[in-house]
C-alpha cells in the first residue's frame, strides 16, 4: 500500500516492546486529564444554543433580533446570515490562536500540568464574566478569556495523554480528549434545551455561567495529576522521572524506555529555537501533518451539516425547540461514535478509520446535497416536505456525524500529538492548535454567508475537500498504531515518500539512530 507504515525493512521489525501494563493509576490519570476537553466541548455546544435564545438576542444583539423578526423571507439558505452573531461565536477561536503560541513555551519549560492549570483558570474567569454580563463588551472580554483557556488546554492535554499512555493503548486513551469534547457538547445542548424554558428569559446566564463547572474540573485535575516522565526529564528531574515511569508502567524494568526518554530530552536541549527548528528538512513530514491534518479536519463540512440539521428536524415535528433538540440528538450520535473510535483505534489503526470515515462522509454529503437541492432548489423555499423525506435526510446527517466522530474528529487531535519528537513537540503542537483555531474561526465566520450564496452547492464544496484529504491520507499518512512515541521516527524512515527527507538526517528522535542496513534502532 502506497501510504502504509511498514516499519521493518529487510524482514526485521524495529519496534521496541517496552515493558509495561495499563495500570489503574494510568487509566484514572488519563481519564481526569482528558476531561480538559470538556471546556472546549461545552463552549461549542453552549454558544450555538445561546444565540438562538430570544432574550439573549434582545439584550445584546437587538438589531439582529429585529432583522430576524422583520425578515419574512422563506429563503432558508440566508435565514441565519448574520456576521455579528458569528463574530460573537468565532472570536473565541482567535483568542485560542493567540494563547496557543504562549502555551507552547509554558508547556515546554514549566510542564504540561501548569499549562492545564492556566487553561482552567482563564476559562473559569471567562465563564464568570459571561454569566454576569451586562453589556456586549463583557461578553467579548469573557469570550476572549474562554479562548485563552481553550488554547492552553488544547495545547497541553493531548500531549499529556500521549506521553502518559503505554504505546499499545495510546490511541484509545488519547481519544478520551475527543470523547470529553463530545460529552461537553452534549451536556451543553441538554442544558440549553432546559434553560431556554426558564420563565423570565434569564436561562442564558445559567448556560454561559455553567462553563465554570468544567473549568473547575480541569483546574482541580491539574493540581492533583502527576507530571509526565517526559516533562520531568525535560526540566531536569531525572531520578523522580524514573520513579514515576516505574509507577505508571507498573513494572520495575523501565531501563530501556527511560534511556530513550533521557536521550530524547538531551536532543531537545540542543535545540535553542524549536520554532526555527521546525523548518529543518528532517522535520518536513511533521510540519506538514501539523498543518494539513487540522486544516482538513475543519474542511470536512461538519459545521455545515450541524447547522442545517435544525431545519430538517423542525419538519419532523419538534416545533419551536427544533434547533436545540436536533443538537441533542446529533450530540448523542457524536458521543456514541467517539466510543467506537476508542474501541477500534488501536485495533484497526489510524489509517483505516481515516479512510473509512472519509468515504462515509463523502457518500452522506452527496446524498444530503442531492436531497436539499431537489426540495429547496435555489430559492431556499422547500414548501411542504413529507416527514419520511425529512427523516431520511436526518438519518444521513446522523450517519455523517458518526463518520466524522470516529475518524477525523478524534484522530485530528490524536495523530499530531503522537508523531512529534520531543525537541519540537511543544512548538509543533502549537502549530497544530493554531491552524485548527484559524480554520475553525474562518469556517465559523464565513460559512453562513457561503450557504446563502452557494446554497446546496456548499455541501459539494466540502465534499470535494473530503475527497482530497482522503487521497492525502492514503498516500502520505503512515500508520502509527503500536509505535512507542519516542520511536516514531521509524515510520518516516520507512515511508515511500517521507524517507527522502529524514533518511540522511542526524535524526536522534528518542535517543535513537537508525542503521541504514535494516532500520533497527540502537540506543545512543
Amino acid at each position: 500500500m502506497a501510504g502504509g507504515g511498514v516499519i521493518g525493512v529487510g524482514g526485521g521489525d524495529s519496534r521496541k516492546p517496552y515493558p509495561g501494563n495499563l495500570t489503574p493509576y494510568v487509566t484514572i490519570t488519563c481519564i481526569v486529564a482528558a476531561m480538559g476537553g470538556l471546556i472546549f466541548g461545552y463552549d461549542i455546544g453552549i454558544s450555538g444554543g445561546v444565540t438562538t435564545m430570544t432574550p439573549f438576542l434582545q439584550k445584546f444583539f437587538r438589531k439582529v433580533w429585529e432583522k430576524k423578526e422583520a425578515d419574512k423571507s422563506t429563503n432558508q439558505y440566508c435565514q441565519y446570515d448574520s456576521q455579528t452573531l458569528t463574530m460573537f461565536t468565532s472570536s473565541l477561536y482567535l483568542a485560542a490562536l493567540l494563547s496557543s503560541l504562549v502555551a507552547s513555551t509554558v508547556t515546554r519549560r514549566l510542564g504540561r500540568k501548569l499549562s492545564m492549570l492556566f487553561g482552567g483558570l482563564l476559562f473559569f474567569a471567562g465563564a464568570l464574566i459571561n454569566g454576569f454580563a451586562k453589556a456586549v463588551w463583557m461578553l467579548i472580554v469573557g469570550r476572549m478569556l474562554l479562548g485563552f483557556g481553550v488554547g492552553f488546554a488544547n495545547q497541553s492535554v493531548p500531549l499529556y495523554l500521549s506521553e502518559m499512555a503505554p504505546y499499545k493503548y495510546r490511541g484509545a486513551l488519547n481519544i478520551g480528549f475527543q470523547l470529553s469534547i463530545t460529552v461537553g457538547i452534549l451536556i451543553a445542548n441538554v442544558l440549553n434545551y432546559f434553560f431556554a424554558k426558564i420563565k423570565g428569559g434569564w436561562g442564558w446566564r445559567l448556560s454561559l455561567g455553567g462553563a465554570m463547572v468544567p473549568a473547575l474540573i480541569i483546574t482541580v485535575g491539574s493540581l492533583v495529576l502527576p507530571d509526565t516522565p517526559n516533562s520531568m526529564i525535560e526540566r531536569g528531574q531525572t531520578e523522580e522521572a524514573r520513579a514515576k515511569l516505574k509507577k505508571i508502567r507498573g513494572v520495575d524494568d523501565v531501563d530501556e524506555e527511560f534511556k530513550d526518554l533521557v536521550a530524547a530530552s538531551d536532543a531537545s536541549k540542543l535545540v535553542d529555537h524549536p520554532w526555527t527548528n521546525l523548518l529543518q528538512r528532517k522535520y518536513r513530514p511533521h510540519l506538514t501533518m501539523a498543518i494539513l491534518i487540522p486544516f482538513f479536519q475543519q474542511l470536512t463540512g461538519i459545521n455545515v451539516i450541524m447547522f442545517y440539521a435544525p431545519v430538517l428536524f423542525n419538519t419532523i415535528g419538534f416545533g419551536d425547540d427544533a434547533s436545540l433538540m436536533s443538537a441533542v440528538i446529533t450530540g448523542i450520535v457524536n458521543v456514541g461514535a467517539t466510543l467506537v473510535s476508542i474501541y477500534g483505534v488501536d485495533k484497526w489503526g489510524r489509517r483505516f478509520l481515516f479512510l473509512e470515515g472519509g468515504v462515509q462522509m463523502l457518500i452522506c454529503q452527496a446524498v444530503v446535497a442531492a436531497c436539499i437541492g431537489a426540495k429547496f432548489g435555489v430559492s431556499g423555499n422547500p414548501g411542504d416536505l413529507p416527514k419520511w423525506y425529512a427523516i431520511a435526510v436526518v438519518l444521513f446527517i446522523c450517519i455523517y456525524v458518526a463518520g466524522f466522530a470516529w475518524s477525523w474528529g478524534p484522530l485530528g487531535w490524536l495523530v499530531p500529538s503522537e508523531i512529534f519528537p520531543l525537541e519540537i513537540r511543544s512548538a509543533a503542537q502549537s502549530v497544530n492548535v493554531s491552524v485548527n483555531m484559524i480554520f475553525t474561526f474562518a469556517v465559523a465566520q464565513v460559512f453562513l454567508s457561503m450557504l446563502c450564496h452557494l446554497k446546496f452547492g456548499l455541501f459539494l464544496f466540502f465534499a470535494f475537500f473530503v475527497v482530497v484529504m482522503s487521497i492525502f491520507v492514503y498516500y502520505f499518512l503512515p500508520e502509527t498504531k503500536g509505535i512507542p512515541i519516542e520511536e516514531m521516527n521509524q515510520v518516516w524512515r520507512s515511508h515511500w515518500y517521507w524517507s527522502r527527507f529524514v533518511e540522511e538526517a542526524d535524526y536522534s528522535n528518542g535517543g535513537m539512530e537508525m542503521s541504514k542496513g535494516n532500520h533497527v534502532p540502537k540506543n545512543v
